[in-house]
């Protein structure tokens, strides 16, 4: 990084070596250094929030969160450490101040030499700065994983210089042609990938008394299932979907397919996997050429909508909402002003209380998905918090709580319609979260379990408040939820009917460094930088960690060359 900082006072430098100056003055790299000092110690202090909230450093997907939402991206990070964060970014912005004032020297004497000299020179001088920049002689250029050293992965994020990875991120997102994840060939991948798939026979346990109800499905915002007490065994913060999850059809290890929302909507939606380092949502010309439950339903005489208080051009929601057959879109901007009360837009009160409305003059059957919002960064209830503001512990629980207030809320007003008896109702998270444990790296798997609760009149009642103990993925949803319908589902390929007791029990999970697989109760997840296994509960058996390490990486190569091939 210091190379490519350096390349533009070296040419200057250069120039003047030619016409043959004595002396000249660098009085202009004041000014350059000073505003190169200003812009990485504004990186720096940005990038350590952005590290505690991801897990991963600062790259092109939050500079563009950045650019393209900056109301989201403020209320994404209304949670940090204000205080802390700006005290930070004035210690280093001094320091470096004064340490350019005291090093940086502002003349240069050129000695005296004969043309061809000069030449040498500046071929040297120029050759010595492109080896910095390219990273020495070797045959591959400088890459992320030649700064990883330790075992610890906070060590090795902390090495990696945060401005040199943020360009090289920069450039990686402008390429889809090429597939940074390849282990195998094409063919041998795309096999193993298959056979994760291939059932003896396509059939499924049906839960339902209808094949045609109306589904209301809860896409809740880092609903982690580290809130409950059923299966994260925390006390009082959701007692409403706890008391749910005994009256319907519980998933209990179901895990998201990464960390985000953007990954969480397209998993559930679409059913189709994350990409690592990648996101769908920055193509929406790819994004569209995905299936999603929404169309299926539609081509089956469903009206589809969706409600969300916030931008639905943030992540690109509005452009996946409006390609895949949603008849209706509400969100922010179809709310009153004195509606908008919390940074994100609408509390869930509000959204969930418009969809109750909407849905008197839906005609049946309809589907409509509802997501959430308040249980994210800042953490604000309209309200006083039930666990008190000290930390950001106790606000997340606040806000979960809630949600889960929310629920019961619409639920008890639900009941009241006529639709109410017609209606399947499902909730899932979004995505995992770090809290409220606090303790899970991005990298473990409990990080990604949520729970899926099917919930509703038309469950028949041998399978009220009956557990699915499968290993699944959010990603199942679309197959689990057509197959219940005797809907064709084969189109959603990277999908699987967790109702179906031939299928294979896995689910698959990445970050923006690495990926995770889990095959029934045994996980092992890899760091696509530092090429190494970074979590394996099971490191004495070696055959399925083997096993399961290769079936992750098929998955992954695969995806990814699925969203080439787009």
């Amino acid at each position: 990084m210091a190379a490519y900082i350096n390349a533009i006072p070296l040419l200057f430098f250069i120039f003047q070596f030619f016409i043959a100056k004595k002396e000249i003055n660098f009085k202009w790299l004041k000014i350059y250094n000073r505003i190169l000092i200003v812009l990485f110690s504004l990186i720096a202090v940005i990038n350590f929030n952005i590290y505690r909230e991801w897990g991963s450093k600062i790259n092109a997907r939050a500079l563009g969160f950045a650019i393209n939402t900056p109301n989201e991206a403020l209320a994404s990070s209304a949670s940090s450490p204000i205080l802390l964060t700006v005290f930070i970014f004035i210690v280093l912005l001094l320091t470096g101040w004064y340490l350019e004032n005291y090093w940086v020297k502002r003349k240069i004497l050129f000695p005296k030499m004969a043309l061809p000299a000069k030449i040498l020179a500046s071929i040297l001088l120029l050759g010595i700065n492109f080896l910095w920049i390219r990273g020495g002689w070797g045959t591959a250029p400088n890459s992320q994983s030649m700064a990883y050293f330790s075992e610890n992965q906070v060590l090795n994020h902390a090495s990696l210089n945060t401005e040199w990875n943020l360009m090289s991120s920069i450039l990686a997102s402008k390429k889809a042609d090429s597939n940074p994840y390849v282990y195998m060939s094409e063919e041998t991948a795309s096999a193993q990938v298959k056979e994760l798939y291939q059932t003896s026979s396509d059939s499924t346990i049906k839960i339902l008394k209808t094949d045609k109800p109306n589904i209301v499905l809860f896409i809740l915002e880092s609903f982690t299932a580290d809130l409950t007490y059923i299966l994260g065994q925390e006390k009082g913060i959701t007692p409403h979907f706890d008391s749910l999850a005994h009256k319907g059809l519980l998933f209990s290890q179901i895990y998201a397919t990464g960390n985000r929302t953007d990954k969480g909507v397209i998993g559930t939606l679409a059913g189709y996997p994350t990409l690592g380092t990648g996101s769908i949502v920055k193509w929406p010309e790819k994004m569209q050429k995905i299936p999603a439950i929404s169309q299926s339903l539609h081509q089956n005489g469903y009206v589809n909508s969706f409600f969300y208080g916030g931008e639905s051009e943030f992540d690109n929601y509005k452009a996946f909402i409006l390609s895949h057959d949603y008849q209706l879109l509400i969100d922010k901007n179809s709310f009153d002003k004195k509606d908008m009360n919390s940074k994100w837009g609408a509390y869930d009160a509000i959204v969930f209380n418009r969809q109750i409305q909407e849905a008197q003059n839906f005609k049946q059957p309809f589907f409509s998905t509802i997501l959430s919002l308040t249980n994210h960064e800042p953490f604000e209830v309209p309200g006083v918090h039930k666990f008190g503001t000290q930390d950001n512990v106790a606000k997340f629980k606040s806000t979960a709580y809630y949600t889960d207030s929310c629920i019961t809320a619409y639920l008890n007003e639900a009941k009241k319609q006529p639709w109410y008896q017609n209606t399947l109702f499902i909730f899932i998270a979004d995505h995992g979260h770090v809290l409220p444990k606090n303790k899970y790296d991005i990298f473990e798997p409990q990080r990604y379990h949520i729970p899926m609760l099917f919930y509703g009149e038309v469950i028949k009642d041998e399978f009220k408040g009956k557990q699915i103990n499968y290993t699944g993925s959010q990603q199942d949803l679309a197959a689990t939820l057509l197959a219940q319908l005797n809907l064709k589902h084969d189109q959603f390929t990277w999908s699987k009917n967790l109702l179906n007791p031939n299928v294979k029990h896995f689910a698959y999970f990445s970050w923006d460094n690495g990926f995770g697989f889990i095959e029934n109760d045994h996980c092992v997840t890899f760091d696509n930088v530092g090429k190494s296994i970074l979590y394996n509960n099971q490191p004495n058996d070696k055959n399925s960690t083997n096993q399961i390490l290769t079936n992750g990486k098929a998955y992954l190569q695969s995806a990814y060359q699925n969203f080439i091939k787009l």
